[in-house]
């Protein structure tokens, strides 16, 4: 019971952690890439399969007991019970991803026969300082790790039962995080392990370590003769079909897709308030201010005009309220109320009354006993006998020991109430008793069920805070605006059902048409647009060319949708024809460089590249590790550090180095090694080790490219 007790507290006021954390070390550095990189094709899996890894099916109910596992994990460690639809999907994702890789890095590992035994996660619980165990419960506060022997007593406490309901579901919530972490902790020591393997298997020398220390530490002076791409005209170009199939059939590989997309265009109406809808609500926002002014109940007038923010009763500081709301507050005296006024970037219109302005704590110090019982009498009369103790110097700790409670101190910080969408009375007294009662001073609290006795032991940061009645209301459109919208735009689609009336006549009616390539059936919405999963389904589903019905409760029950499927995406290479604008874009960058090579032949000096055409520069500082800047084509040359490196001190290289925007010529005035450097060769060999790690994680992604990952997600989405 202590260890709950203690877990609990932790819990409920201090844990604050970014939880998604939990996942970062099993997937590593595949979290930081799109996550389209990890889908493959929509294939015909199964009407009850999501997901196909390895070759192995992954029914729906799998996957979502993996997320529903996940989610609990972060409501554990947030204290936290709801999520938005856009936080959900992050969630959703990110176990999808820790799932894949997972299943493949197991797949990998067990042909490697690499395995984590038991004790080498005992050794890890004992040693205490994994990360991932410091996101647990079992911490030690005076020590900063992982404490093996809290989870042993609590492993203890919870075999032995208990008798509340509501303990036993504590336990069991508890209990369910750390099999989570347990689990996760064996999946990110396997990945640590087969990545490590990798690694190792590509070594660094003195050799190389010496080759890399010139390559980071030899800076060259240079001449640069540049001839930007941009500088021929794209119409002194001539390209043909057959040098773009040329150029095809050589780079098919960089056309390779690995997930199907669509390409859609789509019509979106977001339906705002009209004229007579603000000023219907600018009538009762003035009404509200009337009544506070005239010194109204502000719970009553602030819950009668529907406020977005609920009126607490209690100082809370500036700086948790909207922006517009803090900007008005410093300049308001006390028992001042504003009258109506817009806010363009929240499109609200919002009354203010300042209650109150007073200096209170921002964190406060205290420890607790509390006093509950059947007969509330008893409880009062106990609690009066505690506190006359305390009054007389008894010890605190001593007397909470004997209620079985452990008295420790413990910090309340504002951050615990003022985002608080309420609060009951009985919180409100504690907490108003907490924020107004000096150090080393006791209070004995009396409650409907009981009492609470206090004792604060320090304040730290007293701040301004404000006691205020805030009314902000979205500037809403009515029922009859909707159904106007809603009339208006159901025309406009019944008298279009083809993509060619749609762009010929939504200028017409005052609408655009919006165009979106390559599509992805991994992304969530439509248009950027809540509630669209089911727009989302047609898109996948339906075939080119094809018009979507109306959709028309999507975002937040604000804006209207009409969808056609322009082009349809499959996994694998990309079609001939839908590259072909790509394709230019290259032919024509390789076209030039060939008429900038032809245009410089003969050329054995930069005063004779510049005769030619060439803007010349001198660049300062060229090491081979890192890739020039050039100026006059605004973009970075890596080709360039290479063939600087290949040529000696004094020499024209007669070379045209084919760039990303431009051609270039170099002289090398001088080279020379860096003030300071001294060449360490274990030192650059780890530096090589780190890289060669780096490169063991781009093996990790092209395992996954290569594991046949299909992923139907997007038929299940809610």
């Amino acid at each position: 019971m202590a260890v709950l007790e203690k877990i609990r507290k932790r819990n409920v006021l201090l844990i604050c952690i970014i939880a998604l954390g939990l996942f970062a070390f099993i997937a590593g550095d595949m979290l930081k890439n799109p996550i389209d990189d990890l889908f493959g094709g929509d294939e015909n899996i199964g009407r009850d399969k999501v997901a196909k890894v390895l070759g192995e099916k992954i029914t729906y109910q799998d996957y979502q007991e993996l997320v529903a596992e996940y989610t609990d994990a972060i409501k554990f460690t947030q204290g936290r019970e709801n999520f938005t639809d856009e936080e959900q999907n992050q969630l959703n994702d990110q176990v999808w991803q820790a799932f894949v890789t997972n299943k493949i890095i197991e797949a990998e590992a067990k042909k490697l026969g690499l395995a984590v035994t038991d004790k080498e996660v005992q050794d890890i619980l004992k040693d205490g300082t994994n990360p991932l165990l410091l996101q647990s419960p079992f911490v030690n506060q005076q020590t900063g790790r992982f404490d093996l022997t809290l989870l042993t007593k609590f492993q203890d406490e919870m075999k032995k039962g208990a008798a509340d309901p509501e303990l036993a579901k504590q336990y069991q919530s508890i209990y369910r995080f750390w099999l989570f972490i347990e689990r996760t902790l064996r999946e990110q020591t396997l990945a640590m392990k087969y990545e490590s393997l990798l690694s190792h298997a590509l070594i660094s020398n003195p050799i190389s370590a010496k080759m890399a220390f010139e390559g980071q530490n030899t800076e060259s002076e240079i001449i640069l003769a540049s001839i930007p791409y941009a500088s021929i005209n794209d119409n002194d170009v001539k390209i043909s079909d057959a040098d773009l199939q040329e150029a095809y059939n050589k780079r098919k590989e960089e056309f390779r897709q690995y997930l199907p997309t669509r390409d859609i265009k789509y019509v979106t109406v977001q339906i705002s308030a009209s004229t007579q809808d603000r000023a219907d609500l600018m009538k009762k926002m003035q009404a509200a201010s009337d009544s506070l002014r005239a010194g109204a109940d502000p719970t009553m007038v602030v819950g009668k005009a529907q406020s977005d923010i609920n009126y607490l009763g209690i100082a809370v500081s500036s700086k948790v309220m909207p922006r517009d709301i803090a900007a008005k507050l410093d300049s308001m005296q006390v028992g001042q109320t504003t009258e109506p006024f817009e806010t363009a970037y929240d499109n609200t219109l919002n009354v203010i009354k300042l209650i109150n302005k007073t200096q209170l704590p921002d964190s406060v110090e205290y420890r607790q006993i509390r006093v509950f019982d059947n007969s509330v009498d008893v409880a009062h009369n106990r609690a009066d006998s505690i506190y006359n103790a305390l009054k007389g110097g008894a010890d605190f700790a001593e007397i909470a020991g004997k209620y079985g409670q452990t008295g420790d101190k413990m910090w309340f910080t504002a951050p615990m109430y003022e985002n608080a969408p309420s609060i009951d009375a009985d919180s409100k007294k504690l907490l108003e008793a907490l924020l107004n009662t000096n150090p080393n001073e006791t209070k004995n609290l009396t409650f409907t069920q009981g009492n609470i006795i206090i004792q604060v032991t320090a304040r730290r940061a007293m701040t301004t805070k404000y006691d205020a009645a805030i009314i902000k209301h979205g500037i809403e459109f009515s029922s009859t605006t909707r159904q106007a919208a809603y009339n208006k735009f159901s025309q406009f689609v019944s008298e279009n059902q083809t993509l060619e009336d749609i762009e010929k006549n939504a200028p017409k009616f005052g609408y655009t048409v919006q165009e979106r390539r390559d599509f992805s059936s991994s992304e969530h919405t439509v248009a950027g647009l809540r509630g669209t999963t089911e727009a989302l389904r047609w898109i996948f589903e339906a075939n080119e060319g094809e018009v979507s019905k109306l959709y028309d409760q999507v975002g937040n029950n604000d804006h209207l949708l009409v969808v056609a499927v322009t082009g349809i995406h499959k996994k694998g290479i990309r079609d001939f024809d839908t590259v072909k604008d790509d394709l230019k874009t290259i032919v024509m960058r390789d076209k030039k460089y060939d008429m900038i090579v032809e245009k410089m032949k003969g050329v054995t000096s930069i005063d004779a590249a510049k005769q030619k055409g060439a803007v010349v520069d001198s660049v300062k500082q060229v090491t081979f590790a890192a890739p020039v800047f050039v100026q006059s084509a605004n973009a970075s040359e890596p080709a360039i550090s290479g063939t600087v490196a290949a040529t000696q001190q004094g020499k024209f290289n007669p070379t045209v180095i084919r760039g990303n925007n431009g051609a270039y010529m170099v002289q090398v005035v001088k080279k020379t090694q860096r003030e300071g450097a001294t060449f360490d060769a274990k030192a650059v060999e780890q530096q090589l080790h780190q890289q060669a790690l780096q490169a063991a994680r781009l093996y990790k992604q092209e395992l996954m490219l290569k594991a046949n990952v299909v992923d139907v997600r997007y038929k299940f989405f809610n």
